[in-house]
């Protein structure tokens, strides 16, 4: 096997997370003990921001009245994508009931969650698309309340598009409230008395840190961070394509990885040269974020083979992957590991982002291993039921006894035997060895 790295990157996603995990600890600790008066202060440091947390129906009329119908036009388009998505998926399971021998049924019941918290994050940017792929996805998973956080814009209230896609989407409640005060609140149940039983949606490190701490006491979607595109190339590909969309990835941030995987030198050669002209020509904002993701987390992996590709690109597991060879099928069969793919240079993360169907709340820092992006699956809980009748009963207690009394639990097997007294009194049915000590 042989993988060259032409350019390597000079951090890795877990550089900054040390520092991170001290701030966010202290800052739980602070609004455990004060509750929403400690939200209050936190939300006036670092955002400026003194004005109502939770917004009623007037306020968001208000805010939002002003914006032009082809923007709203917009944005309603792209929440019919993902919710017409997120309904297909939650039509694809269901609930069922099995009668897995005479008299004993089985089942599965799908329960939404009942109250889910939604994250939308502000700062560099105004976040619209994360408004609705969380709103709408829990909504069509048939959860009761849906309670949606974002900072003020600019010192200012929630963006409007972003109160916009919020309210469409059909958020139940919206709290102007960012960073990790939002996470707590809403794991908290503060300002709005409903504590979520779930909290999603992407953000920085502070938030990834923060729903890190809080899981337990708390669902999560995913453990995230950074947002990371990966492009798999071969000599087919279009450079300008390529380096445009690893640059249109790191624009998110300082610390988003952008990775180029080929078998092609002269792709790699040719991406190496234009990703710095095409930083170099964005406005000041995203030439800042993007520069330095690509000279601190960006990489050019060069492989001789496809099989070494799909194996460097594996054990990358990258949140976004983009395949922009021939032979797309055979890409589709083999990768394994990423948050989501985009199969050929017709499609792209940016598409995936704002407008497909797909959700684009995605694992990172490898967490794609293991676990997929956000879905209505996240606010569904598969719960399992059973019955059973006195004949059935009858087959099962005889085993679970004697198997329990095989475990050295006494009191289990006592459970079969309390039903078999009551009955079959007087069956000679073999219950185990009574546990003696």
């Amino acid at each position: 096997m042989s993988v060259t790295y032409l350019k390597k990157a000079a951090k890795t996603p877990e550089t900054e997370s040390g520092a991170a995990r001290i701030v966010v600890a202290e800052m739980l600790a602070a609004i455990e003990t004060g509750g929403e008066r400690a939200v209050r202060d936190y939300a006036l440091k670092l955002d400026k921001w003194s004005g109502d947390i939770v917004l009623d129906q007037t306020a968001i009329e208000r805010q939002t009245r002003d914006i032009p119908k082809a923007v709203k036009d917009d944005v309603t388009f792209a929440v019919s994508q993902v919710r017409r998505f997120a309904e297909a998926q939650r039509a694809s399971v269901h609930d069922f009931t099995l009668e897995i021998a005479p008299g004993l049924e089985l089942g599965q019941k799908l329960v939404p969650v009942n109250t889910a918290g939604c994250y939308v994050p502000t700062g560099r940017y105004a976040h619209i698309a994360s408004a609705y792929m969380s709103v709408a996805t829990a909504k069509a998973a048939g959860v009761k309340t849906v309670i949606a956080c974002s900072a003020p814009y600019r010192d200012r209230g929630i963006h409007p598009h972003v109160l916009y896609a919020m309210h469409i989407a059909g958020a139940d409640i919206i709290m102007c409230l960012g960073g990790v005060q939002a996470i707590a609140a809403m794991a908290n149940g503060l300002f709005t008395g409903r504590k979520a039983d779930i909290v999603v949606g992407p953000g920085n490190k502070f938030i990834a840190e923060a729903k890190r701490m809080l899981f337990g006491k708390v669902g999560i979607d995913v453990f995230a961070g950074p947002s990371e595109v990966a492009v798999i190339a071969d000599d087919s590909a279009d450079p300008l394509i390529v380096a445009t969309d690893l640059v249109g990835q790191a624009e998110h941030g300082h610390e988003s990885p952008a990775w180029l995987i080929t078998s092609s030198s002269r792709i790699a050669d040719e991406v190496a040269r234009l990703v710095p002209r095409l930083i170099a020509n964005l406005p000041a904002t995203a030439r800042d974020a993007a520069g330095a993701a690509w000279r601190d987390y960006g990489e050019i992996v060069l492989c001789d083979t496809n099989e070494e590709i799909a194996e460097v690109s594996d054990s990358y597991a990258c949140e976004h992957l983009e395949v922009h060879c021939d032979d797309l099928d055979w890409w589709h069969a083999r990768l394994t590991n990423y948050g989501s793919l985009f199969l050929g240079e017709e499609t792209n993360v940016a598409f995936g982002d704002k407008v497909s169907g797909p959700n684009h709340i995605l694992p990172t820092k490898l967490a794609a291993r293991y676990s997929a992006g956000l879905s209505v699956h996240k606010f569904l809980k598969p719960l399992t039921w059973q019955r059973m009748n006195r004949e059935a009963c009858k087959l099962i207690a005889p085993v679970a006894a004697r198997i329990s009394r095989l475990e050295g639990m006494e009191a289990h097997a006592r459970t079969s035997d309390v039903r078999m007294d009551k009955y079959a009194p007087g069956s000679n049915v073999d219950l185990g060895s009574p546990v003696e000590a």
